[in-house]
C-alpha cells in the first residue's frame, strides 16, 4: 500500500472532535496539576526556611531561603532512624511470608481436584468479608504473646485473600497441558508450583510484592495498638506523631535542641519526603510488571 493512498484515506477530524480533544487535554492537564502540585509543595516546603512557611501560607512554587536544616535534624533523630529500622525488619520478614502463603493459597484455589476444596475455599473467602473486630483481635494478640512485638505487625496480616484471588487468576491462565505433562513425568504439586507455575506468573508476583510492600509501608494503625515502646514504632507512626500530635515524639527526645523550634514546620515536610521517596524509587522498576500483572485474566482468548 503506497504512502499516497494512506494519506488520501486519512479520516478527517470534525470540528466537534477537535473541540473535544482540546477540552479533554485541558481537563487532563488540570488534573495533573491538581495531583502533582501537593507533592511539589511538600518538596519545596521541606527546603524552605521555617520563618517563611509560617509568615507566608498559601501557594509555594519554589524553595525560599534554601536550607537542608530540616533534613539534617530529621536524619539525626534516633526515633526516625529506629522507625526506618523497624519498617525494614517488617518488610524483610513479611514479604517472603506474604508471597509464599499467597502462592500456596492461590495454587490451591486454582486446582481442580483438591479434596474438600469447596469447603476450604468458602472458609478462606469468608474471612475476606467478616472478621472478629478490633477488640477480639487485640485480645488474641495479647494471648499469643505478640503484644509490643514486631511480630504483631507481621503474623496477623501474613496473607491477603484479595491478593490470593489475583494469584489464583494468574495461575488459572496457565494451560492445563503444562501441568498434566508434568504429572505424567512424575512431578509433584510442589515441583509444578515452584518450577513451572511460579516462573510463569512473575509479573503477577511483582504486583503482589508491590501491594504487600506498600501496605506494610503505609500501615500505622496496628502499630499504634499493639506497640507501646517508641523505639519499636515503624516510620509511619513516627511521621504521624510529628504531623498530627504536635511533634510530641520529636520534642520528647530533643527538648533541649533549639533547632527543633527553628525547623519545626519544615521538619514535617522533610519527614513526608523521607518516608515517601523509598516507595517512589522502587515503583519505576516494578511498573512494567505492574501493567502485565493487572492485565492477567482481563482478556479471555
Amino acid at each position: 500500500m503506497s504512502k499516497k493512498y494512506v494519506k488520501s484515506h486519512k479520516v478527517k477530524e470534525s470540528t466537534g472532535d477537535r473541540i473535544f480533544g482540546v477540552v479533554n487535554a485541558v481537563i487532563l492537564l488540570l488534573l495533573c496539576v491538581v495531583t502533582l502540585y501537593p507533592i511539589w509543595y511538600v518538596v519545596c516546603a521541606s527546603f524552605t526556611e521555617n520563618t517563611y512557611l509560617v509568615s507566608h501560607p498559601g501557594l509555594l512554587l519554589r524553595p525560599h531561603g534554601f536550607t537542608l536544616g530540616a533534613y539534617k535534624l530529621a536524619l539525626t533523630h534516633p526515633l526516625l532512624l529506629s522507625g526506618y529500622k523497624n519498617i525494614l525488619i517488617v518488610l524483610c520478614v513479611s514479604l517472603p511470608v506474604n508471597i509464599l502463603l499467597t502462592i500456596l493459597c492461590g495454587y490451591f484455589m486454582a486446582s481442580k481436584k483438591m479434596i474438600f476444596k469447596p469447603v476450604i475455599q468458602f472458609l478462606i473467602l469468608f474471612t475476606m468479608f467478616f472478621s472478629g473486630g478490633m477488640i477480639p483481635s487485640y485480645l488474641n494478640i495479647r494471648s499469643l504473646g505478640l503484644y509490643n512485638s514486631l511480630w504483631a505487625l507481621i503474623l496477623p496480616g501474613a496473607m491477603s485473600v484479595y491478593n490470593a484471588i489475583i494469584c489464583r487468576t494468574a495461575i488459572e491462565a496457565i494451560p492445563d497441558s503444562l501441568k498434566e505433562s508434568a504429572y505424567i513425568d512424575g512431578a509433584t504439586d510442589l515441583t509444578i508450583l515452584f518450577k513451572i507455575v511460579v516462573p510463569l506468573i512473575k509479573p503477577t508476583l511483582a504486583v503482589l510484592l508491590l501491594y504487600y510492600g506498600v501496605g506494610h509501608w503505609n500501615s500505622w494503625f496496628n502499630a499504634s495498638i499493639y506497640l507501646k515502646d517508641n523505639d519499636k514504632l515503624p516510620i509511619q507512626n513516627i511521621m504521624r506523631s510529628i504531623l498530627i500530635a504536635n511533634s510530641n515524639v520529636l520534642n520528647s527526645a530533643a527538648a533541649d535542641n533549639d533547632q527543633v523550634n527553628q525547623f519545626a514546620e519544615a521538619i514535617k515536610y522533610a519527614t513526608i519526603i523521607l518516608t515517601t521517596v523509598p516507595v517512589m524509587c522502587i515503583y519505576p522498576f516494578l511498573q512494567k510488571y505492574f501493567v502485565k500483572g493487572v492485565m492477567i485474566g482481563a482478556v479471555k482468548g
